[in-house]
């Protein structure tokens, strides 16, 4: 078949690579254009417009796909779109365009967790499993019936940058094998059952964390928005970014946003038990040793995380 694939971060990648060394023909990559990066904000291709340059598929960038957009991927005369974490909405006439219309690759157990942040989504709810699904795209956000589905345990301390990177591989693996079933015309698809659950997108204040609450609904924050937008806290008015972090059930018991620092780390207290920081970033520097920052820290016995 003629596949057009879109995509824009990394988690897209594995799965354009697949779809790539597959026997079809990716005629054409969607993605999100150039944006600035790093502290001289230097415009940069998204992740999967790089790989598709090295793969030397031509790429089509556009944050919106709008009429001329449109048409541009109609004039490819797809068979089949593919798409994976694009960040754009795909509506008619586009949507009908390929003449097998758009399967999405969708990191969650639909209809649990349709939106834009699924695997944050099920850690924030504490979720212990998840998956991923692909579906036929439909006007409906991530509404389309269902042509296979996996699932896998959530790790007890796994973040969303680690579960993403180990669904983008196996979800891949999935897509492509919908995608030969659909060349073969053996893919059958089934409603989505369940009540749906809606996962927005994750803002920077998402990120900040309330330690007011207990330690798991604290600790299920830090796991769900690391590496992205970054847990954080602010000590004496300063950000402090939260790199790394473990529950520490068997620590004495400190007040909300208490610190005091043990022989593995540095605490903060909680509504309940505290949570061990491992590695911190403080505004303007290096990401280091949570204790080592803590040794630096002017009027420790007075910091308080807010």
């Amino acid at each position: 078949m003629r596949l057009v694939f879109a995509g824009t971060p990394n988690v897209a990648v594995a799965a354009l690579q697949v779809l790539a060394d597959g026997p079809h023909d990716v005629v054409a990559v969607i993605s999100r254009s150039d944006a600035p990066l790093g502290r001289k904000r230097v415009l940069t291709p998204s992740a999967v417009a790089a790989h598709a340059a090295q793969l030397g598929i031509p790429t089509i960038k556009a944050n919106r796909l709008d009429e001329a957009t449109t048409a541009e991927i109609t004039a490819l005369s797809p068979d089949l779109g593919v798409i994976v974490a694009y960040g754009g909405l795909v509506r008619e006439p586009l949507l009908s365009a390929p003449r097998l219309g758009w399967i999405n690759l969708h990191f969650s157990l639909l209809p649990r967790w349709r939106g834009a942040a699924p695997v944050q989504g099920a850690i924030l709810a504490g979720d212990t499993a998840t998956g991923a699904a692909v579906f036929q795209l439909v006007a409906g956000l991530d509404a389309g019936d269902v042509y296979a589905s996996l699932s896998r345990a959530i790790g007890p301390d796994e973040t969303s940058g680690e579960l993403l990177d180990a669904l983008s591989h196996t979800g891949a693996e999935l897509l492509a094998t919908v995608v030969d079933d659909l060349a073969a015309g053996r893919a059958t698809a089934s409603p989505q059952r369940g009540e749906p659950t809606a996962a927005a997108k994750i803002t920077l204040q998402d990120a900040r964390i309330d330690w007011t609450v207990g330690a798991t609904e604290a600790y299920n924050r830090i796991r769900a928005v690391t590496p992205e937008p970054g847990a954080f806290t602010e000590i004496d008015g300063q950000r402090l970014k939260i790199g790394a972090a473990r529950l520490a059930p068997d620590a004495s018991g400190l007040a909300p946003g208490a610190l005091e620092a043990d022989a593995a780390g540095v605490l903060v207290g909680t509504a309940s038990h505290p949570i061990r920081l491992l590695e911190v970033q403080p505004a303007g520097k290096r990401p280091m040793c949570a204790l080592d920052w803590w040794r630096g820290l002017a009027n420790r016995e007075k910091a308080v995380a807010r």
